[in-house]
Parts: structure tokens; C-alpha cells; sequence
């Protein structure tokens, strides 16, 4: 149902709180508001609320009108006996977007390592140690980017421990994007 209320206006049915982007400061939409929904990946909603972009997390979005997220789909991976711990990870750090552009981060490019080493703290349990940059390093969303990478690694079983570097070198650029991004973006 979310994908399919992208672009349409909605109003809010209880208080919902978000954050203004780019700045990532705190607000609380009241009830009644009117809002478009602009983007709906990876569980979490991007809005226009009077001409500003807003986030709006996955477990708000029944101020949406929307039912719980289902996110069975997207974790079927974390299950799959198939797939290294590695794979998983990188299944999940697919799922972190940019909440101003309809991109994963990886495919945006903004994922530069993914380490796992054994947790000494937990035996059963690795320490994912990744290596990221921003789009720009004034991003006022860094820090929601980041929360939402730890969030998403941590729903796999076998990771204990999630750290994030954020380095600024080498700087980004569009060069580090993928093909299918470029194309998502209309730069191919």
C-alpha cells in the first residue's frame, strides 16, 4: 500500500513526529495535517508537509493511514541459510536510503568497506564495522543515515556490535554511484 500512495496527499490521523530535511531537526506534525508522501522506501517515509521535506520513520506510519509495516519481505534475506552473514549485511545496508534521494546508500555509492570480526563480548556474534561517507559533509541527515545503518544491521541474528566510520576520503562524487543509480537518477 505505501508505494502506492507515493505522490498522493493524505492527512495525518494522529500527532506523528518527524524531522525537517536537510537539517534533521526535530518536529511534531499535528493531527489533521496535510501531507504528500514523496518517497516510501526502505520503511520510512519522506513527506512534503507546506512546501518543506520531512522524515518520517517506519513506526509512525499508522499516522499515515498505513498498516504496520510488513517488513517480512525485505528481512526474508536475513533468514535465508543460503546467503554468508556478509551477504546479509549487505542485503540490509540496501535497505538504508537517503530520505532526499530514491537511492539506496550503496548504490549511491556512500558505502566504501564492510568489515565483520569476531565479537569478543558474544561468541555467537560478529562486530560489523562499516565505512561510509555522505553526499556532501554538511549533510544534516548524516546522522539519521548512520542511526538507520546500525538499526538495519542490527536486526540480524548474528551481529552483535555495529560501528560506522564517517570519512570524507576520498570525497564522493557521482563517479561512485552505480549504473542502475545513474539511471534511477536520470544520469544516464
Amino acid at each position: 500500500m505505501a508505494s502506492r500512495s507515493v505522490g498522493k496527499t493524505l492527512l495525518l490521523e494522529r500527532d506523528c513526529e518527524a524531522l525537517l530535511i536537510p537539517q534533521a531537526q526535530p518536529l511534531t506534525l499535528p493531527q489533521g495535517s496535510a501531507v504528500r508522501i514523496t518517497q516510501s522506501l526502505g520503511g520510512n517515509f519522506t513527506l512534503e508537509v507546506q512546501g518543506n521535506l520531512v522524515l518520517v520513520m517506519a513506526e509512525d506510519r499508522d499516522a499515515l493511514g498505513m498498516d504496520e509495516y510488513d517488513s517480512s519481505e525485505d528481512n526474508a534475506p536475513l533468514h535465508d541459510e543460503k546467503l554468508s552473514l556478509q551477504e546479509k549485511c549487505w542485503h540490509q545496508l540496501h535497505q538504508c536510503y537517503d530520505p532526499e534521494i530514491p537511492v539506496d546508500i550503496v548504490d549511491l555509492g556512500l558505502i566504501y568497506d564492510l568489515n565483520l570480526s569476531p565479537c569478543e563480548q558474544q561468541a555467537t556474534r560478529q562486530l560489523a564495522y562499516v565505512t561510509m561517507t555522505l553526499t556532501s559533509p554538511t549533510c544534516g541527515m548524516g546522522p539519521v543515515i548512520i542511526e538507520e545503518v546500525k538499526r538495519k544491521l542490527a536486526k540480524i541474528d548474528a551481529v552483535g556490535t555495529v560501528t560506522v566510520e564517517l570519512v570524507f576520503e576520498p570525497p564522493w562524487g557521482r563517479e561512485m554511484m552505480s549504473d542502475a543509480a545513474k539511471l534511477q537518477l536520470g544520469l544516464l
